[in-house]
This record gives C-alpha cells, structure tokens and sequence, in this order.
C-alpha cells in the first residue's frame, strides 16, 4: 500500500466513524476522542486532518461521494443508462435518510446557501458529477437518454432535481420517508429526458 492510499484510508475512516457517531449519538454528544476510538486511529491522525469536529460536517460530500462509488460497482454494465441515474438517487437518498442526522442535513444546505467561497456540494470535480455525467454521456450513445438536450443540462437539472427532494425533506423535518417519496417523484421528474425506443 503507498504512502497516499494510506492517508486516504485514515481520513475516510476518521470520516466515516464521525459521520455513524453523528447519527446514532448526535453531533453535540459525539467527542473527538469517541471518534478516534471508532475509527481506530490516534490524536495526531485526527489533528493531522481537521482542526476541529466542526470542520468534519463539510465533509458529508466525501461520504456521499465514496458511496457513490461503491454504487456505480454494483450497477451492471448492460443496465439501461436512464435506470442507473434513478437506482443512484434512490438508494443515495435511502442512504441519506438511515445515516445523515436531518438536523446536520439541514444546517449544510444552509451554509452552502450563504458560503462565500467553495460550495462543495457543487464542484464539478466530486464522484458524483463525474459518475452522473458519464452515465448520462453513456445513455446517449445507447438511444437511452435524450440527444437533443447537451450532457451539462440533463447533469444540472438531474442535481437540481435531487437537491428539490432533499431540501422539502428537510423542510418537513423528515416527516415522510425521502426514499420513498424520490422512488416515486424522481421518475416523473427525470421523464422528460428519458428517450423512448423505437418500435
């Protein structure tokens, strides 16, 4: 294992064990040292990483992207490219509803809203554009997804769509199940682009 993967795996397990202690103890009861001690890693590893637990709520992205990652490996290559981009939402959001606290879900998207410099949600650079893009770019090669709108369009208003979902979510304080609100809702909103087979 080089040096790289190493730190990675350090970080991601620092992140991941933070993210289950928010959810199952809550961020104000979750300590620094309860972090380390899930994670299996030391002081000097946390501290390397981030300055305080604060700064680990802007790491949800990192989560999600990671998750997404792990999605796009179980997802059989022959499976229609208009299918993959709703299976991702739906099992992202059903993994967003068991393991984000809403109450740190909400305070993201608010900050997000009144940042002033890097919106990390939004850079192009994460997973989960990257994945969505291809899949989109894949679809339209197969007759699948709709060639007469551009890749960037059908990417921004699919993030648009999923990001509707998870805000009126928020909204109403988790009082309907997102999962299966978005296995419902999704389809009809991504209708537009999904291109009919002839015959």
């Amino acid at each position: 294992m080089n040096k790289d993967s190493t730190k990675k795996s350090i970080k991601t397990r620092i992140v991941s064990a933070a993210w289950q202690l928010f959810y199952e103890k809550g961020y104000d009861q979750t300590t620094v040292d309860d972090i380390i001690a899930l994670s299996g890693t030391s002081k000097g590893s946390f501290y390397y990483y981030f300055s305080t637990k604060d700064e680990l709520l802007e790491t949800l992205s990192n989560v999600l992207d990671d998750f997404y990652e792990e999605l796009a490996g179980k997802m059989e290559p022959s499976m229609n490219s208009f299918d993959k981009l709703l299976y991702l939402n739906e099992k992202a959001h059903e993994m967003i509803e068991k393991k984000v606290p809403i109450d740190l879900l909400a305070s993201l998207y608010s900050t997000q809203l009144t940042a002033k410099g890097n919106r990390h949600l939004l850079d192009k650079n994460r997973v989960y554009y990257r994945l969505i893009t291809e899949i989109t770019e894949e679809g339209q090669r197969r007759g699948e997804i709709r060639q007469d709108k551009p890749v960037s369009e059908i990417v921004r208003y699919y993030s648009l769509c999923e990001r509707a979902l998870i805000s009126d979510w928020c909204l109403n304080q988790g009082s309907y199940s997102l999962s299966s609100y978005t296995k419902e809702y999704m389809p009809v909103m991504m209708a537009y682009f999904r291109q009919e087979s002839e015959g």
